[in-house]
């Protein structure tokens, strides 16, 4: 592997990781929790899903999945699956959610 490909890897796992954890949750974790969220993404999407996407998502669309365009969104739907799925076994307040104050008495 050179550093080529390592800044590679790098960049599509930010993009991948900043869109799915914006659409799915609404926010994002920063800057390494993006990176770490589109990395995971992109190896849940190609090796579990590679096959699948590219058999029925990119060659409709006529993209190639080895160009940049292709292996992002293939890293974006293996993110966004995995946050849904983390989603559903954590809860959906773990990490938002309303805020819950004491209440406060008034005197008068």
């Amino acid at each position: 592997m050179t550093l080529d490909h390592l800044l590679l890897i790098i960049l599509v796992g930010l993009v991948a990781g900043f869109l799915a954890t914006h659409v799915v949750t609404g926010h994002g974790y920063g800057l390494v929790g993006d990176i770490v969220v589109g990395i995971l993404g992109a190896l849940l999407g190609f090796l579990i899903l590679g096959g699948f996407l590219t058999t029925y998502v990119l060659t409709p669309l006529g993209i190639p999945a080895v160009s940049v365009l292709g292996q992002i969104l293939i890293a974006f739907i293996g993110a966004a699956i995995l946050l849904a799925v983390l989603r559903l076994v954590a809860g959906a307040r773990v990490g938002g959610g309303p805020r819950r104050y004491p209440s406060r008495r008034r005197w008068l």
